[in-house]
């Protein structure tokens, strides 16, 4: 079987191969725990040691238990629920691998930390169980629907479900907006030099010892690259629910829609959650210069937009849908057939 011909099947074999990944992934972290070797096992992409890869072990092997109920209860259909926890887990566990391209970028960082390519493999294997489970859900979700399971159509259209953004999916393109105006804000304000939620020495945003010479010309001129990247995914929530984004190529959106929202929903959620503690005063954050509303507030929008991106891209994948191969098979088979006659080869 080629890997075209394979690829084109993967509603047959998603359950499997999501069952064969979580169980080498769960033996691996068990693995790791007894005998001590540094493979990168890391839980939620924090913390290592015995304790993290004892926990993904025992999270990963639930894992596998579930992608067996999934090939074997066709028929239940709050497996698929489940099935996206797990992949929301994997995406929580290899979270750095999404963010390792901006290392590319030489502007926004130097001097950084060597790369532990184990680690680094690892949350790269943990992205791909990520695909493999969503994948899973899909082929579940759709059987028990009983629509394509190629493309999620019941094989009644061909063409695009609509002309234009529905109104609940402009919504979401506007909330995503708006979670990341926070953070647009506060960063363009301390390059320009107010620096409100600041109350150390120097310059927010810029350090020299990381910071590259072209960034630091940059803030120097009120240009913060970070804050640039989020116009950027401004753009990419508005080119996903308004009309001049339908001339844009689709797989594209999709796939940064996609990517953004995996990467940045566990991540804000992360930082929300300990700038939340930080200032209730239950725990220090270490950054005795920063106001604890800075982490919650700012930093925490990352997760709002992740979800409103995933929210935009869902209604945009669904909307651009155009009925695959199989549907239209379907589609004019049911058309050739008899009124009132059997199905052929009935």
């Amino acid at each position: 079987m080629t890997p075209k011909t394979l690829l084109a099947a993967w509603p047959s074999w998603a359950g499997r191969a999501a069952f064969v990944w979580s169980l080498l992934y769960a033996a691996g972290a068990a693995l790791a725990a007894l005998t001590g070797p540094a493979f990168g096992y890391t839980l939620l992409a924090k913390g290592s040691g015995t304790a993290a890869e004892t926990g993904a072990a025992v999270l990963y092997g639930a894992a596998a238990a579930l992608a067996y109920a999934l090939l074997r209860r066709p028929g239940v259909r709050w497996l698929p629920t489940a099935a996206w926890a797990v992949a929301a887990l994997c995406l929580t566990s290899g979270f750095p691998a999404l963010l390792s391209p901006t290392h590319l970028l030489f502007f926004l960082s130097r001097n950084q930390d060597p790369v532990d390519w184990a680690a680094l493999l690892n949350q790269a294997l943990a992205v791909l169980g990520a695909v493999l489970w969503g994948r899973a859900a899909l082929a579940h979700r759709r059987r028990a629907l009983g629509t394509c399971p190629y493309c999620g159509g019941r094989g009644h259209h061909t063409g695009p479900q609509d002309t234009g953004p529905a109104p609940r999916t402009t919504r979401a393109g506007l909330v995503a907006v708006a979670a990341l105006v926070p953070y647009t804000v506060l960063k363009t304000a301390w390059a320009l030099g107010v620096t409100p939620g600041y109350t150390g020495t120097g310059r927010p945003g810029a350090d020299p010892e990381y910071t590259s010479d072209l960034g630091l010309r940059l803030y120097d001129h009120g240009i913060d690259v970070t804050a640039v990247l989020a116009l950027l995914g401004m753009a990419l929530a508005l080119a996903l629910t308004r009309p001049w984004g339908r001339r844009l190529p689709r797989l594209p959106l999709l796939a940064l829609g996609w990517a953004g929202a995996g990467a940045l929903v566990p991540f804000g959620a992360f930082l929300a959650a300990l700038g939340a503690l930080a200032w209730a005063g239950v725990i220090g954050l270490g950054m005795a210069d920063h106001a604890p509303w800075v982490v919650a507030v700012a930093y925490g929008g990352f997760c709002g937009y992740g979800l409103a991106l995933a929210r935009a891209t869902l209604l945009y994948q669904r909307a651009t849908r155009t009925n695959c191969e199989h549907c239209q098979g379907l589609s004019s088979n049911s058309r050739r057939r008899p009124k009132g006659g059997p199905a052929a080869g009935v």
